[in-house]
């Protein structure tokens, strides 16, 4: 083996080895299913599951809990265009000659056409010392090849909460009846408190889903690492900023 090598699942659930480099170039990654499942941990409160993307329209698989929170963080990132969990798993050699493999948890396609990939520990010393050789080694892969390797800090829990419950809201559904949306983004051109735009809408009971919704899409702004409630202020999306507000990656 020279170098890094990928492997992953073909259309028809075959593995395919392939040195790293032509991967990168030529495999939709977003688009493939996970190498190997994620492992079910007994006694863990949470498990695998699957995160429905509002970006892609699609289901995307995730091992645990901090995954899907930062799937949820990606999911907003306007530049995020694919998301596909565990689709290819890394192999190299170590100093000694031994072969060495890691598959990282997440993958997100860029706008640009290159990608990061990532990994989602619950705290900083997950995973111990054979995460942290293995983030060397798959950082040195993808530097390579102009991608990004990141081990994802976990989320300020105010901030988690609040994306938690805007994530309720990312279906288009969310969006209502037609020129609802229009009548939102309207009665919020300048901050206000999120009751008294969204009364100033319609009815909140409508309203609330449609103001959810766009937050979750930045289309409308509000401070969320402090705590979502009737008053804080809502306004017009940054217009320094394309849209939905992601990950420092």
């Amino acid at each position: 083996m020279d170098g890094f090598e990928a492997v992953f699942l073909d259309p028809v659930g075959q593995a395919v080895q392939q040195r790293w480099a032509d991967a990168a170039m030529t495999v939709a990654f977003e688009d493939l299913p996970p190498v190997s499942a994620f492992p079910v941990v007994p006694g863990r409160r949470w498990g695998p599951g699957l995160w429905w993307s509002a970006t892609t329209g699609r289901h995307v698989a995730a091992g645990s809990n901090a995954m899907r929170v930062q799937l949820m963080v990606l999911d907003r990132d306007a530049d995020v265009t694919g998301l596909a969990g565990r689709p290819v798993r890394l192999l190299w050699r170590d100093p000694r000659g031994q072969v060495r493999s890691w598959v990282p948890q997440l993958f997100a396609r860029r706008a640009d056409g290159t990608a990061l990939l990532a990994d989602c520990p619950s705290h900083a010393g997950a995973g111990g010392q054979r995460a942290v050789k293995a983030a060397e080694a798959v950082a040195q892969a993808c530097a390579e090849i102009g991608w990004t390797y990141q081990r994802l800090a976990p989320l300020d829990d105010v901030l988690a909460a609040n994306l938690k419950w805007l994530a309720g809201y990312r279906h288009p559904r969310n969006a209502g009846r037609p020129h609802l949306t229009g009548a939102v983004l309207e009665a919020f051109t300048r901050p206000r408190p999120l009751l008294e735009g969204a009364s100033a809408a319609g009815d909140p009971i409508e309203v609330l889903p449609c103001v959810f919704h766009a937050l979750w899409h930045g289309r409308l702004t509000a401070d969320l690492d402090t705590p979502l409630h009737e008053r804080i202020l809502v306004g017009p999306q940054d217009r320094g900023s394309p849209g939905k507000k992601g990950g420092a990656w």
